[in-house]
């Protein structure tokens, strides 16, 4: 028996959750909704089935159809107005006259007084008409009845009944009244189905020409991706662009403002058209409405394109398939051809494929190139593609400075005779020697081609990529002339200017890439001298005129319309070394993109084809040179070398090591010291090859010998 324990102390300890006592709350139920009014309710239910999917698709469809019935009573209605007056005619002459194309207009007023002549003639003979009419009336039916006599007259000579003369003609007597009795069942239903075919045939002429609203147009139809260009849509856009001298043009013009159009050309991933502008309407303003015009057309601004042709008062327009510049182009031939070759001289290299879908090949003799955009546009990459395919003619020699130094041209390690890569002060210092190496290069040719016009050189091309850093480098050389600017003290300009002017002719070429320009970064008399020049997207149209210049941005070049970060590797190309539409000042490219891995494939390729170059880089000056070693490593594999070139590549290879105090002198004495010493080959002062691998060997024994006493 268990026993109870009563505590006679009231607990201290808080309760648990199994201790606790339970507690009940009593929650009041919500008080009840108020009614919604009736009326609320009923404007809800009708505002729901007004806006109801369904609904509005019954609406459309009663819409539509209606006004197809209605608009193709219009359209027939001025077919047949057109076909009984002039007023076709009469359109074509206003259409002509408002473009001003007199000669058209009187070719049209010509054709007009023929029509109307032709309707004289018609109405005149109305007149004699019913009489003569009549006349034939009464022949026919008189040769009917004899006809039908006398073929009764044979079957009653074939029968012998006298009876079968008029059998022929009591037998036309009946089928005419059977014709009447046929017509007279038919003609009541006739008269009832009639007027719905009449509509039914309305509609139809109606529903092939879309004749309704936008908005009551079925969805495939009402949608604007792919809409095709038509001669309608064109004048339509045009006519919205609120020019007034245009709209009022086109008014007075009707239905005929078409004539505007020359044909409507398939061109690669779009169309092309001329349109001719009426008087009174300048290009400029059309150009200067590019994005309206572009929405008129259903299209993005990018995808469509204004250029000035040669013919007067006309503006070429280009317009792509929706969507259709966002799809990428094809691998570049130098990518997919691994037997492709170049000629500097008469070869072109494929850059890329303009708007039309075409191949763009861009001629590369003797032409000075600049090209320039934004950062991060594909400058570099473009620059690259067509230094790749320069280097598959084994002829050219490079000399690059890459002021970025991101290793986008190590791939030409083996390839250049120089290669500068980093973007330090004194990088561009040595790039700035690089082009003043040029200008001697140049000076020489030209003194040899002064001795011997006849004398043909290899081609030179000098590339300095991210060249806006050398002219806003804030160095100074020893004699306090910067190395950076645009004055006439200033070393990079000035040797850029030099091989501007005078290095087409002998073959030493000039080839910038820069960014962002500016009139700091890229000097006026620079940009001007280049006889290629290409433009990645800008942000301003005075960036483009700089790019490009002022004729080209004038006749419809627009780099700065081009989608930053969208149109990556699209170029805005004016040049005479590329094929462009005749009339036009400019063409747009859309570049290959040849990535590192097949650059360095390409660079193989181009070595194969050389016998071995010895690139000259930048090094740490610090570290001790063996001068002698370092003359035998810039002769390379040439049997010989003139002295001052020897000195520029020693130059090249360690600039503060062999700075301005090796001389020729200094030179010779380094080669007597060792037993040898430099010799004339044609009136010049040559080092050959074998010679200082002699000097070495005999400095070698001589420092064995030293050991051995």
């Amino acid at each position: 028996m268990s026993e109870n324990v009563v505590h006679l102390h009231k607990p201290t300890d808080p309760p648990t959750p199994h201790t606790a006592p339970t507690v009940l709350t009593v929650v009041p139920d919500a008080p009840p909704a108020r009614p919604v009014p009736l009326w609320v309710r009923s404007g809800r239910a009708i505002k729901t089935g007004v806006t109801h999917d369904k609904t509005r698709a019954t609406i459309r469809a009663a819409a539509r159809h209606s006004l197809y019935t209605f608009n193709g009573g219009r359209i027939v209605a001025r077919r047949a107005w057109d076909g009984r007056t002039g007023s076709r005619y009469e359109r074509m002459i206003r259409a002509a006259e408002a473009a001003g194309n007199l000669e058209a207009a009187e070719e049209w007023e010509e054709r007009l007084q023929r029509f109307r002549a032709a309707r004289h003639h018609r109405r005149m003979d109305l007149l004699h008409s019913p009489v003569e009419a009549a006349k034939g009336v009464a022949v026919g039916a008189g040769m009917s009845v004899g006809v039908l006599v006398a073929l009764g007259v044979v079957m009653a000579i074939n029968t012998g009944q006298v009876g079968d003369v008029i059998t022929p003609l009591s037998a036309t007597i009946d089928f005419i009244a059977l014709l009447i009795r046929i017509a007279q069942i038919v003609w009541g239903p006739a008269l009832t189905i009639g007027p719905f075919l009449a509509l039914l045939a309305l509609w139809s002429v109606g529903r092939k020409q879309h004749a309704a609203p936008a908005w009551a147009l079925p969805a495939n139809i009402r949608s604007s991706e792919g809409e095709p260009i038509t001669p309608s849509i064109v004048v339509k856009a045009l006519r919205d662009l609120g020019i007034a001298p245009l709209k009022t043009a086109i008014k007075e013009m009707g239905d005929a403002g078409a004539s505007m159009l020359g044909p409507i050309r398939i061109a690669g991933c779009g169309v092309e058209v001329d349109v001719t502008l009426p008087s009174g309407v300048a290009t400029n303003e059309v150009q200067s409405k590019r994005r309206k015009l572009a929405e008129n057309l259903s299209r993005h601004e990018h995808e469509v394109f204004i250029v000035i042709p040669q013919a007067a008062r006309t503006v070429r327009l280009w317009i792509a398939d929706s969507g259709a510049l966002d799809e990428p182009i094809g691998p570049s031939p130098l990518v997919t051809d691994e037997t492709l070759t170049a000629d500097y001289i008469k070869g072109r290299a494929p850059w890329g494929q303009d708007l039309r879908g075409d191949a763009a090949a861009l001629s590369l003799y003797q032409r000075h190139l600049l090209i320039t955009g934004l950062s991060n546009q594909g400058k570099t990459a473009a620059l690259r593609s067509l230094a790749l395919w320069a280097a598959l003619d084994r002829r050219v020699e490079f000399r690059i400075a890459d002021l970025k130094g991101a290793g986008d041209w190590a791939m030409f390690d083996g390839l250049a005779t120089v290669l500068i890569q980093g973007p330090t002060d004194e990088h561009v210092i040595e790039a700035t020697r690089m082009v003043e190496g040029l200008v001697e290069e140049m000076n020489r040719r030209i003194a040899e081609r002064q001795a011997d016009p006849t004398v043909v050189f290899d081609p030179l091309i000098g590339i300095v990529d991210e060249a806006q850093v050398a002219f806003m480098c804030p160095a100074v050389d020893d004699e306090k002339r910067p190395y950076g600017g645009s004055k006439a003290t200033s070393r990079y300009f000035m040797a850029v200017r030099k091989v501007h002017n005078q290095g087409r002719v002998v073959d030493v070429l000039m080839y910038e890439g820069t960014q962002d320009p500016t009139d700091q970064n890229l000097p006026k008399l620079v940009r001007e001298g280049a006889h290629t020049r290409a433009s990645l997207a800008l942000g301003t149209e005075a960036q483009a005129v700089m790019a490009l210049g002022e004729k080209a941005v004038n006749g419809g070049a627009a780099p700065h319309l081009l989608r930053q970060g969208l149109d990556k590797g699209t170029l805005v190309v004016a040049s005479d070394g590329i094929e462009i539409p005749k009339g036009q000042s400019s063409i747009t490219v859309r570049t290959h993109f040849i990535g590192d891995e097949d650059a360095k494939a390409i660079a193989d390729r181009a070595k194969a084809l050389r016998d071995g170059v010895t690139t000259l880089r930048v090094v740490d000056p610090a570290e001790e040179r063996d001068a002698l070693a370092d003359v035998a490593t810039v002769i390379g594999d040439a049997p010989r070398l003139r002295t001052n070139e020897i000195l520029k590549r020693l130059h090249a290879l360690a600039p503060k090591v062999y700075g301005d105090q090796w001389t020729n002198d200094r030179l010779k004495s380094l080669l007597e010291e060792h037993g040898e010493e430099p010799k004339k080959s044609h009136g010049v002062m040559v080092v050959h090859r074998d010679h200082v691998a002699r000097a070495l060997a005999n400095r070698d024994e001589d420092g064995s010998a030293s050991a051995a006493q």
